[in-house]
């Protein structure tokens, strides 16, 4: 990720470097040899023109202009490419959701999903831009001050003492792993009690209509306060640790000063002297105490990369294959053999076992059970939103597998039982049906839909937004936008989700109508909730607890399969 911004990063250690030194070896230097050349010392006056004196005091400055030059372009530069890299990560996590199945959502809360690509990705974010300010800088800035140091200590008889003073800087290391280590920690918890929080607040906005119908308001201002609270003490406990590095080092620090004054007061070394040597070793001290501060923001943010690799590191299981084929035209056979699925490894109820069937192309096969049954299950596994278990679904004879993934969906055209529509105007939420064998217009697959009836009410027409979700819909329109989808699309393979079960009995006899001429020379599987969508079938299957366990027409079931009949009967009560 940080190939494409090499030049920037060079550009920003090159800074980094010219700022270290300028700090840990040029502000020493200038106090050690540029000072006695201005002030007088013991007594000798120091004879110097103006010219000269503006001459070295010009050194303090410039010295000053270095440092603040390079140090501003080392900061845009390194967090220019920080900041750049995180987008990137921030993409590829987003990317690589589009294309996990559908079974890693079902076990993540879209909450806590949401806050590991946006509040883990701002976290990581941040701890770079703090840390990119001093990664570079600190460190030779560290090692400048300590080059100052040994020449001092070596040009000047007496000050070799003054290196054992570094030892202190080895003592640092202790501190800096025990706190790190438990920052990493906490920082762990930190963020999983965002995603928490999170997912309680996403969860609420999700269910507006029945928190204020079931007067839950109380609950779930409670709910969220109780989330709020363990965020607050897990953050808390992240900000204690990280607090407490400081003062430690330096308390540490000060004691190896401490010691070198007292050498140097013992052994009658005089002020002037001293004042360069005690600079320079402050120099090499400041920079270990705030790379004990990058330390512990490098932590923090390998929680939040922590949980940004569990979704990039998690198994891709409907990928292409190596080497996909490719069909111009499917016939339309659709062939489950063997067909088992699971949801979770080990689960002791698979969601499928052992399913054999086959669907002739231009068939109409209408899937029929009790809730928990399998029946979407069994209809997702045609556009491979899952694979199975064991073993395979074939399309005219072919793998599943092994067809390209998006010419398999581009084959499948499919209307759920709650449509989902895009903060987007009428227009553009029906083109997303749009496909190379579409050559209906918006207008007249909505007409088809009898979508037209309601869209021609609006004052923008088909240029209307529908808002987030289609709130300004009601469930009927948004299944009829659904199906103008749906024949925009014009798939050889259609799968309908109940498609009718929003609409009332005179708009639903009419979407019927429109689905007989829909279906017309496709493999359609229905899902059906309501017996009066067995009109469209040609063959309906029995489902139970994952298996088929009845196949054939109507008269039939009703007359050989117990589960089909009682439910035909338990419907004809309601109605």
């Amino acid at each position: 990720m940080l190939r494409p911004v090499w030049l920037p990063f060079l550009g920003a250690l090159l800074c980094g470097i010219i700022y270290g030194a300028a700090s840990g070896f040029g502000l020493p230097f200038v106090i050690n040899k540029i000072f006695p050349k201005i002030f007088s010392s013991e007594g000798i006056e120091v004879e110097i023109s103006n010219w000269q004196l503006m001459l070295y005091v010009s050194w303090l400055p410039i010295a000053f202009l270095i440092r603040g030059v390079s140090g501003y372009f080392n900061s845009y530069l390194i967090n220019f490419c920080g900041v750049r890299v995180l987008e990137k990560l921030r993409l590829k996590v987003f990317a690589k959701l589009q294309r996990l199945p559908l079974a890693f959502f079902r076990k993540n809360q879209s909450g806590d999903l949401l806050s590991r690509v946006m509040t883990d990705a701002w976290q990581l974010q941040q701890a770079i831009l703090n840390i990119s300010n001093d990664l570079i800088k600190q460190p030779v800035t560290f090692f400048g001050a300590l080059a100052a140091l040994v020449y001092m200590a070596l040009e000047k008889e007496g000050l070799a003492f003054v290196l054992l003073c570094l030892l202190v800087i080895p003592v640092c290391v202790f501190p800096m792993r025990y706190i790190g280590t438990k920052i990493l920690n906490r920082a762990m918890r930190m963020q999983e009690r965002a995603g928490g929080l999170t997912s309680v607040l996403n969860e609420n906005f999700s269910a507006t209509t029945e928190v204020r119908s079931f007067n839950l308001e109380e609950r779930e201002t409670g709910r969220f306060g109780t989330a709020s609270r363990e965020f607050f003490s897990a953050r808390m406990k992240v900000i204690k640790y990280i607090h407490l590095l400081t003062p430690v080092i330096e308390v540490i620090t000060a004691i190896g000063v401490s010691i070198a004054i007292y050498r140097a007061a013992r052994g009658g070394i005089s002020l002037e002297v001293v004042v360069p040597v005690i600079m320079a070793l402050y120099m090499s001290y400041e920079p270990v105490k705030k790379l004990g501060l990058i330390h512990n923001q490098i932590k923090q943010a390998l929680a939040s990369l922590d949980r940004l690799e569990y979704i990039l590191l998690e198994p891709e299981t409907t990928n292409d294959s190596e080497n996909p084929k490719k069909i111009d035209q499917f016939q339309g056979k659709i062939t489950f053999e063997n067909v088992s699925f699971e949801y979770e490894k080990g689960d002791e109820r698979p969601a499928l076992s052992n399913i054999d069937l086959t669907i002739e192309p231009d068939e109409v096969v209408a899937l029929i059970g009790p809730s928990g049954a399998g029946k979407t299950t069994l209809a997702d596994l045609l556009p491979r939103f899952h694979d199975p278990t064991d073993g395979r679904v074939t399309l005219d004879g072919i793998d599943l597998r092994e067809l390209k993934l998006k010419d398999l969906r581009n084959a499948v055209a499919l209307v759920p039982q709650h449509p989902f529509l895009f903060d987007a105007t009428v227009r553009e939420n029906v083109e997303l049906g749009q496909a190379e064998r579409s050559s209906a217009t918006v207008e007249e697959v909505c007409a088809l839909a009898h979508a037209n009836e309601f869209i021609e009410n609006f004052e923008q027409g088909y240029d209307e937004p529908l808002g987030e979700e289609g709130s300004r819909l009601s469930g009927g329109q948004l299944q009829r936008l659904a199906l103008a989808r749906a024949f925009l699309k014009n798939a050889p393979i259609l799968v309908l989700d109940e498609a009718t079960s929003a609409l009332d009995s005179e708009n639903e006899e009419k979407i019927q109508e429109a689905m007989t001429n829909l279906v017309k020379g496709k493999t359609t599987l229905l899902i059906a909730h309501r017996f009066s969508s067995l009109k469209l079938a040609t063959r309906i299957l029995v489902m139970d607890k994952g298996r088929i366990v009845a196949d054939g027409s109507h008269d039939e079931l009703y007359r050989d399969c117990e589960l089909y009949r009682n439910l035909h009967k338990a419907q004809e009560a309601i109605n």
